[in-house]
């Protein structure tokens, strides 16, 4: 058997047992994304990934991409739809549902990139012109063209994405976000959570309107995921303190369950056979995985002022991420500390000097690696492109798996 052909059975497999393991989460949540996690922990445990293997595929495939640029209008314009889309006439709420969507606050929009990015490289054309102007529509109303649809799901994920985000500034009683006041720390816990809700109702109504009942229930397991992965962060055991399976199961959950979703009701919504909808899933959720884990390690390495939030968050917040927990396997010193989440004065600052005399920063830097890796295979395995567009698609989807690993912030 080929490298190529085992590695997308391998990721095909996996997006099987993931879907069979979430498909129950409504009636057996807490057992189903457990088993996703000790799978997804065995797989990391017997891979390999190999030094450079993004961009040796780049310089195969013999083009670089520059993965944001190529949907970047596309990406414009869902942003000035959401603008449209969460105002309201009243002034309070208005201020609040606006604050992460004004213009200078949009960072990178990475969730819609990826959804158009998934988009085009399952299309047979670039989109015409006449589908790079906003289409400001109102949400209820329902939009016939496919490329129209696609780009409601890219707001539709953004949503999703900025009022979690909301509402999690809050469960942790976070003062900034993306360098600025968190939007608590400015109007209010109170506020916070109702505009969260707020863009969780617009999301809707925009989902409804997409009329396929697939998307639907893709997307509403999303939000029933970052409820599930917040209430596993805060009533963890003491052994599921320590455990990587729980971690990487709860991962899924708060962040890559998103991207994964969104992928698959691009794919969904485009009518792609059930393969290749499994494969636009499972890039989702290792790309996922992947940018949680560097989040992870970005936040015990980088400063305040590059991250656009305090350093050192997680363990001030009681969280043992990934390079923690990979620390603790080496320094069982540090497993006292986990377990009592880092609560007492000075344990911060010996957690890091613990973590420091381990190889948990490398280990986590290869976990990332390798669901990053994962990612990109699935890229591989999609059949033929159509289109020269749809090529260069794909060859952003793999570069940004890049730069989820190099990125600093």
């Amino acid at each position: 058997m080929s490298l190529r052909k085992a590695a997308c059975q391998g990721g095909l497999l996996g997006a099987a047992l993931a879907s069979s393991c979430c498909a129950g989460c409504s009636t057996s949540s807490s057992s189903s994304i457990e088993t996703l996690g000790r799978a997804l922990h065995r797989a990391f445990l017997t891979a390999t990934v190999p030094q450079g293997y993004i961009q040796t595929w780049a310089e195969v495939r013999g083009r670089q991409v520059e993965p944001f640029s190529v949907v970047q209008q596309e990406v414009e314009i869902v942003s000035e739809r959401l603008r449209h889309s969460v105002s309201t006439g009243i002034p309070a709420l208005k201020t609040a549902a606006e604050y992460f969507f004004r213009h200078g606050m949009e960072g990178k929009r990475l969730r819609p990139t990826l959804a158009l990015l998934m988009s085009s490289a399952l299309s047979p054309s670039a989109p015409p012109p006449e589908y790079l102007q906003a289409d400001l529509r109102p949400a209820a109303e329902h939009a016939p063209e496919l490329r129209r649809r696609q780009q409601r799901l890219a707001e539709i994920s953004e949503l999703i994405h900025v009022a979690s985000l909301l509402h999690d500034d809050v469960i942790d009683d976070a003062e900034t976000r993306r360098g600025v006041m968190s939007l608590n720390g400015v109007m209010g816990n109170k506020t916070a959570i109702l505009a969260g809700d707020f863009l969780l109702a617009r999301a809707s109504v925009s989902l409804a309107a997409l009329r396929n009942s697939e998307t639907v229930v893709l997307m509403s397991q999303v939000l029933e995921h970052l409820v599930s992965g917040e209430i596993m962060q805060m009533t963890a055991t003491s052994e599921q303190l320590l455990d990587l399976d729980h971690y990487l199961a709860k991962t899924y959950c708060k962040t890559a369950s998103l991207m994964a979703n969104s992928a698959r009701s691009i794919a969904v919504l485009a009518g792609e056979a059930p393969e290749v909808c499994d494969m636009a899933w499972s890039y989702g959720r290792h790309l996922g995985l992947a940018f949680q884990v560097v989040d992870d390690l970005l936040d015990l390495t980088g400063s305040s002022s590059v991250l656009g939030k305090p350093a050192l968050n997680d363990l001030r917040s009681g969280l043992a991420t990934a390079p923690v927990l990979f620390a603790a396997q080496e320094e069982p010193e540090l497993r006292p500390l986990i377990l009592r989440r880092f609560k007492q004065e000075g344990d911060v600052a010996l957690a890091m000097s613990l973590i420091q005399r381990t190889q948990g920063l490398r280990r986590a830097e290869e976990l990332a690696a390798h669901h990053a890796k994962m990612a990109a295979e699935m890229i591989r395995c999609l059949p033929a492109a159509q289109s020269d567009h749809a090529e260069i698609a794909r060859e952003a989807l793999v570069q940004i798996t890049h730069k989820v690993l190099t990125r600093k912030k």
